[in-house]
């Protein structure tokens, strides 16, 4: 879960949460393992990058250094050259083994923008993955010969992809709740949520956890911050409903769901929309989720298929299913 450095752990319905709306963090089933012929993750050891930030930026030479690789990998691999969803999926692979770290995002003072390649969470694992491929994509390698410019480019990319339409205009300006997420990128032309084509069932519960719970993040100490995040609130409910797949019904239609799919856990809390998100990935036959799952764990391949591993997680109850455009 996105969950603020400062806060004590506090349990809501069962789920733990440290202070941002998508609870990443409810327990896996098993530990992924990824078969050796898989790339590697490897993350620049302190060795070979240090965790100096380089001036002026919200860098550190080792979130450039892993930039650097990946970048250089994926343009080996022509994932440039492959559907979307199919780049995701092999890019993603690569992290495996990135320590999961939660809070990341909730960073002292007034809201910026973060850049941690060497730490995830389940929402940032796949916004940096979907940079990266949209860096590669757009700059290339060639964009790496001017390292201002490419940390310029990737910055704008990771912005365009947390925050509403892009813009990074304070706290409420980021996507909190990962339905505002997904909408606001199906409404920019970045995806398509593909769920109701599946068979999906209308959930029209209100999504207020955020204003209900305010004491679980500093921001909205300040009342004009947490008018704004009931506003947004109000227009996400009333958006509604979402179309999500129960957890009973995911085994019948996961042949619908593809390579590189953002998959989105429903939550049982009440005015919480998501509690996990991750990439889907088939292997062996069957749908499995790349994730970033829980605090002490680390990036993984579930090592139940989705569907099972739903029916065995309490706080969550079926899925959203989003497909990013090539274009996106």
């Amino acid at each position: 879960m996105r969950a603020p450095w400062w806060g004590a752990l506090r349990r809501v319905g069962g789920v733990v949460f440290l202070g941002v709306a998508t609870a990443c963090g409810a327990p896996d089933a098993g530990g992924g393992q990824v078969d050796p012929a898989d790339p590697p993750a490897a993350v620049p050891s302190p060795e070979e990058a240090s965790l100096d930030t380089i001036p002026g930026t919200p860098w550190t030479e080792r979130d450039w250094a892993i930039l650097v690789q990946k970048v250089r990998w994926a343009a080996d691999q022509g994932l440039d050259r492959v559907p979307m969803g199919d780049a995701m999926a092999a890019l993603g692979r690569t992290f495996v083994g990135t320590t999961y770290t939660p809070g990341t995002l909730e960073a002292p003072g007034e809201e910026h923008l973060v850049v941690n390649l060497r730490e995830l969470d389940c929402v940032t694992f796949i916004e940096n993955v979907w940079a990266l491929n949209r860096f590669l994509r757009a700059e290339g390698t060639e964009a790496l010969a001017d390292p201002a410019a490419a940390r310029a480019a990737y910055e704008g990319h990771l912005r365009a992809i947390r925050y509403r339409d892009g813009v990074l205009d304070g706290y409420p300006s980021r996507l909190h709740y990962f339905s505002d997420w997904l909408w606001n990128h199906e409404d920019r032309g970045d995806l398509r949520l593909v769920t109701r084509d599946l068979g999906a069932e209308a959930d029209p519960e209100p999504v207020d956890f955020m204003s209900t719970h305010p004491d679980a993040y500093r921001q909205l100490a300040d009342p004009g911050v947490l008018e704004a995040i009931r506003r947004r609130e109000a227009e996400l409910t009333a958006r509604g409903p979402r179309w999500t797949i129960p957890q009973d019904g995911i085994g019948a239609v996961e042949q619908g769901i593809r390579d590189g799919d953002v998959i989105a856990a429903t939550s049982t809390v009440a005015g919480l929309d998501v509690a996990h998100t991750g990439i889907a990935l088939w292997q062996d036959g069957r749908l499995h989720l790349l994730h970033a799952p829980l605090v002490g764990r680390s990036v993984e391949i579930s090592e139940l298929p989705l569907a099972d591993r739903i029916q065995d997680i309490g706080g969550q109850d079926g899925i959203l299913v989003a497909r990013l455009t090539d274009g996106g």
